[in-house]
Order: structure tokens, then sequence, then C-alpha cells
């Protein structure tokens, strides 16, 4: 009788080989993008922000996803602090650091972002661009040097949005040069693509506008743009979320309908995989199904899928993995508190839950205390 993923013990399923595209990774633990504003002024990652990532390398995660890179200098930046790729300084400040990652043991992708009408901090312009003039929900982060609503956005016009597509193959080619093992494009929490996916933030009539097919036009438009710009070189993939920074607990109106539409045009692209995230990976999509968003991008699309939510704990990231909804776990906060999280999940160390106070205080930057090994 073969064995089966779910015969296998949790350490079998995460420690054991995988490929996303080309990229061949010796195991299924992803550290999440999580934004560090920890960058120059001008957007260049610092030294600092190489130890950074080196300690995670260290620690035993097979690939590092950045944070989000804005790809131009019009309106994509999306917070003071935050480190771009968007010209030949910042490629040359990123390929050391993309040197050391990959001499401490991991593979590396570049997460590229366009925040929309989420920026609270972007010193080329006040004006922020939206598929529709709606203002996004809730408030801007302290943590990230915002504060009060979010600016009421510009209605982009066709030759904007020809610019940001534009914008993120010319990012995409930046982090190939760079050294970047692929580039993941930011469609997830309410950030530019996303909005044009959103009903309530999307309510353009052109070919942009109306039904989910249209809204996730200029995701797949993208997508298509990029794959054929680095795809022999590089892997490429897309984050998807259905709450946003500023609105958690949003959902798709149509459900499993529309996931069907959203995950099938991405797959249809030509890229590599697909990076869910939700409040809890294990909790089902939609009120109506037992189903994971992860699980609905794996059926619909075809594609590779990395899911992220609260897999704190290493049976949570192997049943998901086991169950076949998802072929990678991203890990964000468990990763802070466990900065070598797959060493001691292998081994059979104890992991934390516990994160230090002043992780987000007064901003969310990279501290003193997350250069070195785990506490």
């Amino acid at each position: 009788m073969s064995v089966t993923a779910r015969d296998k013990t949790p350490e079998e399923i995460l420690f054991s080989p995988t490929v996303i595209g080309d990229v061949e990774l010796v195991n299924r633990v992803v550290l999440a993008p999580m934004t560090r504003v920890s960058a120059t002024a001008a957007g260049l990652p610092t030294a600092r922000m190489g130890a950074y990532y080196r300690v995670f390398a260290e620690g035993g995660f097979a690939l590092l996803i950045t944070e989000g890179l804005y790809i131009d200098d019009q309106a994509s930046q999306g917070y003071l602090f935050q480190p771009g790729i968007s010209n030949s300084a910042q490629v040359d400040a990123w390929r050391e650091i993309v040197e050391g990652v990959h001499a401490s043991g991991a593979k590396y992708f570049a997460q590229l972002m366009h925040a929309g009408s989420q920026a609270q901090g972007n010193p080329n312009t006040k004006v922020t661009w939206a598929p529709s003039a709606v203002r996004p929900h809730g408030e801007q982060a302290s943590m990230y040097r915002g504060s009060g609503s979010f600016s009421l956005p510009q209605a982009m016009t066709a030759e904007q949005i020809r610019d940001v597509r534009t914008s993120f193959v010319n990012a995409a080619l930046m982090a190939r040069d760079a050294g970047f093992d692929g580039v993941e494009i930011h469609g997830a929490n309410g950030y530019l693509l996303d909005a044009f996916l959103t009903d309530y933030m999307n309510t353009r009539t052109d070919e942009y506008g109306g039904s989910v097919v249209n809204r996730v036009r200029l995701a797949a438009e993208i997508c298509r743009d990029v794959v054929a710009a680095v795809g022999a070189d590089i892997a490429v993939g897309i984050r998807i979320s259905q709450g946003k920074v500023s609105d958690y607990n949003h959902r798709w109106a149509g459900g499993e309908d529309d996931a069907a539409v959203i995950f099938g045009s991405l797959g249809d692209t030509g890229i590599d995989y697909i990076h869910t995230t939700e409040y809890r990976a294990l909790a089902p999509a939609f009120a109506d199904t037992d189903r994971t968003l992860a699980h609905l991008a794996k059926q619909y699309s075809g594609l590779k899928v990395i899911a992220n939510g609260h897999l704190d704990a290493p049976h949570d990231a192997a049943d998901l993995i086991a169950s076949g909804a998802a072929d990678l776990a991203a890990l964000a906060k468990p990763a802070l508190a466990n900065r070598d999280w797959p060493r001691r999940a292998r081994t059979g160390q104890p992991i934390s839950a516990d994160l230090p106070a002043d992780l987000f205080g007064p901003y969310a930057d990279v501290k003193d205390w997350e250069l070195t090994g785990n506490r």
C-alpha cells in the first residue's frame, strides 16, 4: 500500500522538497511578505534589512518574500521608508541583499506592489490612484506613520492603467536583474489590483468594471505582461485575498462563483503560483462551504498554491498541505516570534506564540532583536 500525504508526519510533509516554476525549494515553509518600513527615504534597502532577511534564511525558511516594493516614482508608493524596485540605485542595493540571502541558503522573491488608494506616505505625490473615486474604509495605520482617514483617490484614466501595467513589467525586469528568483504581484489586501477586484471600490463602467470577469481583468493582464517579460527567467505569482488592510471582513459577494472566475482567470495567464492570504487559512472561505480560499485557488487555477493565515503550529501548516489545498505554508507573525521556525518544527523544539511588545511600536520597523537568532 502506498503512503499518502495524510499518513506522513508534519515534519515529513513540511520538509519535503518542491518547486515553483523552475525554482527548487528544500522545504515548504515560506516567509510571508510583511511591511517593515526600514528603507532609506529614497527607497533603498539597507544593510539592516539585509541582516533581517538573512536571519530567516539561516533559520531554515526555504523561500523568503520581500515586503511590498513600490514599482515606480508616481503613485505606487504606500508608506514612507518603504523599499522600492523602480530605479538602478535600488536594483544595486537589492543585489547585495539577494546575494546574502542566497548565501544563507534560501530562495528570494520580490513582491511588486502598487498601493493605490491605501497609500498613506508618498513623497512623490499627494494624489492616490484607484479604479474609482471611492475612499477606502477605516483609517491609516500609525505604525506606518499614517493618521486619520485615507485620501479620496483619483479615478484612473485609461492612460494611467497602461502606465501601471508598464510599471509592473519594468519592476519585474529590475527584480530579475537584481538576482531575485521570482516576483510576486501584489493583488491582495485592498491595494490597487485588489481595489479593481473589489465590488464597492470599483464602480467603473468600462472593461475594467462591473462583472467579476471585468474586475479581475487588470490583474490578469499584468500577470500575462510580467510572464511575457520575465517568465522564462524567474518564477511569477500573484497574492490574492478577500480582506483588506482597511476592511478585514470583506468577502466576495458571489462566493465560490466569484472564486471560480478569479482563480480560473489568473490560472490561464501563465503564472507559476497563487499566494492566498486570509485571517485564518484553515477557515472556510464562505459561509456556505467548508473549503478554504487556498483550496478554491488550487481547484480553479490548477497552480501551485502558497497559503497564509495563522498557520502558527506545524500540524496546522502540514494539515493544509496534506489535504491537497496548498503546496506551501507562508508564516508572518509566527516567523517574527520564531525566526528559526522551520528548524524548531523539524527538531521538535518549542515554538513561541509571544511577540515582543515593541514589534509594532512606535513603528513597524526592524528592531535590534530581529537581527539575531531567536531570543
